[in-house]
């Protein structure tokens, strides 16, 4: 199956075979807890393709030698059923991410440096420390307390047990493994402190530990302690959808789109805070599927006692326009958008424009929260992204996940550039992207956008100064470093990058084709 014709970004011509989401990966994770209602987390490394540069729990996939330890160790957690696969490989990520092991009594010790060199080296590794008893699993001890999924518009996506271990010795402390780690830092937090950091931008965490994290601290209130709020959890675990909090008030659904692959949904961001105003950015609604998707977050909404004041919508693109009569079955307010995209909508509706330097507030039962407008014209004239406290809801200026097109068309590579640049000179905290996961390093990421596009310009210019007149060969060449490049989406973006030598004087046109300027 392919994708053509809804994708505006695509130029005439060009077929794009239809992404798919994503199966999830089985994997474990452990919230480790100790005396003192703390717990511990890790914060990633900035190269992780998930969750980069968030705190997070410890924690990995399932392998086949999981299984094969499993084998070895038939009297290890018997009444556990199919989550004992899930906690063997708890116990490994524990010894190669923390360096704790089970200690044969129901508590934990620092593994020995060569054991943990042997796991960490090669899965085999494990199975031999597991079959010669080097590590000691008598008496370990550990309950699932949630599953969670991660979200359908990542290129990684997992299903995770989270498992509750608590540590008796409250002296025992993480450290690094021997080569590469996951994190690059430690840290024991309370819960009630952790999300407060959260809520105050000092912190970043991806959505299902936020949910976790306050599920824990309603389990802790209601039944007295810690250790009791993980009991009450273990007796009956969360399970299914939970709510996508991407940062302090700022909650994301996800709508399937015919989008540009890989992406495979439309980020739809619900702005304020829960019992205030609301708006809803990009509610990219077309069919019974997304309608589903949005009519639960509505209900979810009102029932909070909030009132959705107004609908943005960031730029015209098909992929990112809701049908306003769908929309208009589940909650009534105005459009807020700017005036080219307005034009793209049609119908009857209440109009609102908005414009660079626009501003609004929506009040909160906590105070207000503040967002202001930029327009970003590169991708797409009239685009507009809105800049919170928070981050920057960003449209369609980057991404996690594939890469941006400037449509020869409409779009204007000279603005796009400049839009890259005006968005990382706001040093933001955060990115809400159009598509994809939360971006947690903006100008790591809009760095890399930059440097790419401006090498890019730099090559088309190049190859007209060597003397590649017509199209195709300057796209030919400019593109040399990518062969594999799609043919009809590599002359587009080349066009694009020459028209915006035109306009700046770079580069001019004659009978034959492009010149220097």
């Amino acid at each position: 199956m392919t994708i053509r014709g809804p994708v505006e970004e695509l130029p005439e011509g060009a077929i794009m075979p239809e992404a798919k989401v994503a199966s999830p990966r089985p994997s474990a994770s452990v919230v480790i807890s100790r005396d003192g209602d703390e717990i511990l987390l890790g914060h990633r490394v900035s190269e992780l393709p998930a969750f980069p540069d968030m705190w997070s729990f410890p924690g990995g996939g399932i392998s086949n030698v999981d299984n094969e330890a499993l084998g070895l160790s038939p009297e290890v957690l018997p009444g556990m059923g199919s989550a004992r696969l899930a906690a063997f490989a708890l116990v490994r990520e524990m010894v190669e991410e923390l360096g704790f092991a089970p200690d044969g009594n129901s508590d934990f010790l620092l593994v020995d440096d060569n054991v943990r060199s042997m796991v960490c080296g090669s899965k085999l590794g494990w199975l031999e420390a597991i079959g010669s008893d080097l590590i000691d699993l008598g008496g370990f001890q550990c309950e699932v307390i949630t599953e969670r999924t991660t979200p359908p518009h990542g290129p990684i996506r997992f299903h995770n047990l989270f498992f509750h271990v608590q540590l008796n010795d409250s002296l025992l402390e993480p450290s690094f493994p021997p080569g590469k780690s996951e994190f690059d830092e430690f840290r024991w937090w309370n819960p009630v402190s952790l999300i407060s950091a959260w809520e105050s931008n000092e912190v970043r965490l991806p959505p299902p530990i936020i949910t976790l994290v306050r599920d824990l601290i309603e389990a802790t209130e209601n039944e007295g302690s810690l250790q009791g709020g993980f009991a009450y959890l273990s007796s009956d675990p969360p399970r299914g959808k939970h709510r996508f909090e991407f940062a302090p008030k700022v909650e994301c659904i996800l709508i399937p789109t015919a989008t540009l692959p890989p992406a495979t949904h439309t980020n739809c961001y619900v702005l304020g805070e829960r019992g205030g105003e609301r708006v809803i950015v990009d509610p990219a609604v077309r069919n019974e599927e997304g309608l589903l998707e949005l009519r639960a977050k509505i209900e979810e909404i009102q029932s909070d006692g909030s009132t959705v004041i107004g609908t943005v919508f960031t730029h015209r693109h098909p992929d990112h326009l809701g049908d306003l009569g769908l929309i208009g079955g589940l909650y009534n307010a105005p459009v807020w958008a700017s005036s080219q995209t307005h034009l793209a909508i049609g119908g009857e509706y209440e109009e609102v424009v908005i414009r660079d330097g626009d501003a609004f507030a929506l009040k909160g039962p906590s105070g207000d929260s503040n967002w202001g407008v930029i327009e970003t014209h590169g991708h797409c004239p009239g685009q507009i992204c809105l800049i919170g406290e928070s981050g920057v809801v960003s449209g369609d200026n980057c991404s996690l996940v594939g890469t941006i097109l400037v449509p020869s068309s409409d779009g204007d590579m000279n603005y796009y550039i400049s839009d890259l640049n005006r968005i990382r000179d706001l040093s933001p905290r955060m990115l809400f992207p159009g598509h994809g996961p939360l971006v947690a390093n903006p100008r790591r990421l809009l760095s890399r956008y930059i440097e790419h596009r401006e090498a890019r310009h730099n090559r088309v210019l190049e190859a007209v100064k060597s003397g590649k007149k017509r199209l195709s060969e300057i796209a030919r060449e400019a593109y040399a470093d990518t062969p594999d490049a799609n043919q009809i989406l590599s002359e587009d973006q080349t066009l694009s990058h020459l028209k915006s030598l035109v306009s700046s004087g770079l580069v001019s046109e004659d009978d034959e084709g492009y010149i220097p300027g």
